[in-house]
C-alpha cells in the first residue's frame, strides 16, 4: 500500500502546477457553492477541499456549501427505466435557481458529467446536452455575479473489460472542457490529473482500483479528486499528503465535516430537489449557526 501512496504522490508534484501563496479566485470570494452529482452529494473531496481552506487560510472564514445530488446531469438527459423506473435522473437546471437564490455565491465549483452521457457511446446529441449545459450553467452564474470553475468529471474504471469503456466518453467531453479555457473560461481538469494517478499506480499494481463499482470512488479517489482541484488553486505541497484527513487534527476534521452536513441538509430543505431520498433537515441560518459554534474546533483556537 505504501508504495501506491508513493506513486501517487510522485505524479501529483509531475503534474501540478508551481505553488503559490494564493489564487484570485480565492481571495475575495469566500461564500462557495459546490454542484454535482451522487460523487459530490458523498461528500468526501468537499470536505478535504474545505480543509485545506482552513489550513491554509486560518485568517478567512470560507463557507462552502455542499449541493450535490445523486444521479443528476448537466445534460437532462436520463436513460430509460433509471433507478427501476421510479424517477428519471435529475437535471440540475430544475433546482438551479432556486440554490443560487438561496446561497447567493461568489464562487462556484461545477463538477458533471459522470451521468451526462448516461453510459452510452459518445454520440453527437447527447454531447452538445452536456456542452450546453455547461453554457447554461455560465449563463446562470454570471446573472448572479458569481465566478465558476467548471471541473472535468472524474474517470470511469472499466477495469480493463472488453468492449465499449464509458471513459472514452468521459474524456471526449474533458476535452472539450477543457479547451474552453481558450475562451478564458476556469477549468480544473481533474479527469486528466485523475487519469495518470490511477494509471502509475495500475503500472505497480493491475488490480488497483479507486472505484470498485467503476463510478463512485472511495475516499482515496476522493483525496485524488481533492488534489486536482487544490493543485488547480496552485498548491503542490498538499500533494505531498498521502490522505485528506491529514489536512488537519482528527477533532477538527469530524467538526469541519458535521458543518458540511448541517449546510448540505439545509440548502436541500430549503430547495426541495425532486430527486426522492435526498437527507434534508434544518436550515441555512441554523447552519450558520452551528458553524459559528464549530469555528473554534476547526480552526483549533482557544
Amino acid at each position: 500500500m505504501k508504495s501506491i501512496f508513493t506513486v501517487l504522490i510522485l505524479v501529483s508534484l509531475f503534474v501540478a502546477p508551481s505553488a503559490h501563496a494564493d489564487h484570485p479566485l480565492l481571495e475575495k470570494n469566500r461564500r462557495i457553492l459546490v454542484l454535482g452529482d451522487s460523487i459530490t452529494q458523498a461528500g468526501h473531496y468537499v470536505h478535504y477541499l474545505d480543509a485545506w481552506l482552513v489550513k491554509n487560510f486560518p485568517d478567512r472564514r470560507y463557507e462552502v456549501i455542499n449541493a450535490g445530488l445523486s444521479s443528476e446531469t448537466i445534460s437532462g438527459l436520463s436513460e430509460q427505466g433509471h433507478a427501476g423506473g421510479r424517477f428519471p435522473r435529475p437535471c440540475l437546471f430544475e433546482r438551479l435557481e432556486r440554490v443560487l437564490a438561496k446561497t447567493q455565491p461568489q464562487l462556484i465549483i461545477a463538477c458533471y458529467g459522470m451521468n451526462c452521457g448516461i453510459y452510452k457511446p459518445l454520440d453527437p446529441e447527447r454531447t452538445a446536452r452536456f456542452q450546453n449545459g455547461h453554457l447554461r450553467l455560465r449563463a446562470a452564474a454570471k446573472q448572479h455575479g458569481a465566478e465558476l470553475i467548471h471541473v472535468t468529471p472524474p474517470i470511469f474504471d472499466n477495469h480493463d473489460k472488453p468492449g465499449f469503456d464509458y471513459n472514452t466518453v468521459l474524456t471526449a467531453y474533458s476535452k472539450w472542457l477543457a479547451q474552453q479555457t481558450d475562451k478564458g473560461w476556469h477549468v480544473a481538469d481533474l479527469h486528466t490529473f485523475m487519469s495518470n494517478q490511477v494509471a502509475a499506480a495500475k503500472a505497480k499494481n493491475k488490480k488497483f482500483t479507486v472505484q470498485r463499482d467503476r463510478v463512485h470512488p472511495n475516499k482515496l479517489g476522493h483525496w485524488i479528486m481533492a488534489q486536482a482541484i487544490i493543485s488547480y488553486f496552485g498548491d503542490t505541497k498538499a500533494s505531498k499528503t498521502a490522505n485528506g484527513t491529514q489536512l488537519l487534527p482528527s477533532k477538527a476534521m469530524d467538526a469541519l465535516v458535521q458543518r458540511s452536513a448541517a449546510f448540505q441538509k439545509a440548502i436541500h430543505a430549503e430547495t426541495k430537489p425532486l430527486r426522492p431520498g435526498v437527507p434534508q433537515g434544518g436550515t441555512l441560518t441554523s447552519a450558520r449557526e452551528l458553524a459559528k459554534t464549530l469555528e473554534a474546533v476547526i480552526y483549533q483556537t482557544p
